[in-house]
Order: C-alpha cells, then sequence, then structure tokens
C-alpha cells in the first residue's frame, strides 16, 4: 500500500479481508474499501469505507487502544447441508466471530469494545419484517447484545442506501444517505441477496 499521494491499489490479505487500498485525498488518509463479504481490522489512523443496501456492518472498536474494525455481512447466517456454520464474512454470524477475533488478536482489550451499527436497508422494499434488511439488522443487535457489546450508534433499516466511512482510531464515523443512484449496482445486488434467501430457505426445509 502506498501512503502520501500514492494512488495504487494493492490486492493483499486472507481470506475475505478486504484488499482494495487506496489514498484518500479529501480526507488526507490512507483508507480501504470493503466489499460485501469482507472485513478488515487496524491499529493505525486509517479510514474504512463501504457501501450498504440490506448488508450490515459493524464499526467495532477499542475505545482506549483505538484497535478495531468494520465487516460488511449480506445475510444473518449461513449453514452448510449437514447444518454446520460456514466460515465465511458474507454471513452476520461467522463475520462477527472473525472481526472480533482479528480486533482482540491485535491487542484490544474485550471489556473495552464498543460498536457503531449500519445498515440493513429495505432498498427494494419489500414487506418490511421479511426482508433481509430487517434480519440483518435484527441479528446484529441481538449478537452485540449475547456479548455485552454496548452499542454506541446505530442507523439501521429504512429505504435508502448508505456510504459509511469509520475511522477506528478515534470511533468516528461518517455516514451519508443515498437518495439518488447512479448506476443500478446496488438493487442489483439486493436481487442476489433474495434469491440467495430463497434458496436457503428451501435447503432449510
Amino acid at each position: 500500500m502506498q501512503s502520501g499521494n500514492g494512488k495504487r491499489i494493492v490486492k493483499a490479505g486472507g481470506p475475505d479481508q478486504a484488499s482494495n487500498f487506496y489514498y484518500d485525498q479529501y480526507l488526507k488518509l490512507e483508507a480501504v474499501k470493503l466489499l460485501p463479504g469482507e472485513y478488515y481490522v487496524t491499529t493505525r489512523d486509517m479510514v474504512l469505507s463501504t457501501v450498504l443496501g440490506s448488508c450490515v456492518s459493524a464499526c467495532i472498536y477499542d475505545f482506549q487502544s483505538g484497535i478495531g474494525g468494520m465487516n460488511h455481512f449480506m445475510l444473518p447466517a449461513g449453514k452448510d447441508n449437514h447444518g454446520a456454520q460456514l466460515p465465511s464474512a458474507r454471513f452476520g454470524d461467522s463475520a462477527m466471530e472473525i472481526l472480533l477475533r482479528e480486533i482482540l488478536k491485535r491487542g484490544a482489550r474485550r471489556a473495552n469494545l464498543v460498536a457503531k451499527v449500519f445498515g440493513g436497508g429495505n432498498v427494494q422494499r419489500t414487506m418490511v419484517t421479511t426482508h433481509i434488511g430487517f434480519q440483518n439488522a435484527k441479528f446484529v443487535k441481538e449478537y452485540l447484545a449475547r456479548h455485552q457489546i454496548r452499542i454506541l450508534a446505530a442507523d439501521l433499516v429504512g429505504f435508502n442506501p448508505r456510504k459509511i466511512h469509520f475511522f477506528p482510531r478515534s470511533g468516528k464515523v461518517l455516514m451519508k444517505k443515498l437518495y439518488v443512484l447512479h448506476n443500478d449496482t446496488i438493487v442489483q445486488r439486493e436481487q442476489r441477496y433474495n434469491r440467495m434467501l430463497l434458496m436457503a430457505a428451501k435447503t432449510v426445509a
């Protein structure tokens, strides 16, 4: 990764770890863009960014050390044909486990962890209690409560996509709701999630 005026994008990291690095000229910081199914954890002063439709991102950090990270999960849970949890950050159960494990591995203290959560939009405006975003939002709140991690801020559900910039060192989050979409990427992504959810339901049945 190149800092300063560098614009080079580097592909690196392990499975599900975000690898789209760049230098944000406006924020004057090294940055990484998270795609659906990715996470990133850092001890450095940098910004983590993503765009959310029905997906949810949990921004978790140690409020004393500034060690923290963010995920971007697509569905609450994923199981294989034998009912075992799928170890992929596309699914909330694995995404949260991976994020917490990596944050603690870098030296954060569990007692100091706090969270800010975003996303879960009903972008396709389907039935409120059954759409993927509602389920993702419900999952992340229940998961954090179960693990006794306090939620300091939340902007969940609604109808609009969100753009998120998370600064783990300070815990600050900049969020912008997107009222006008310049392309169909998010809508197409949402349609894909609905198909995945339908397939998962058939598998369970």
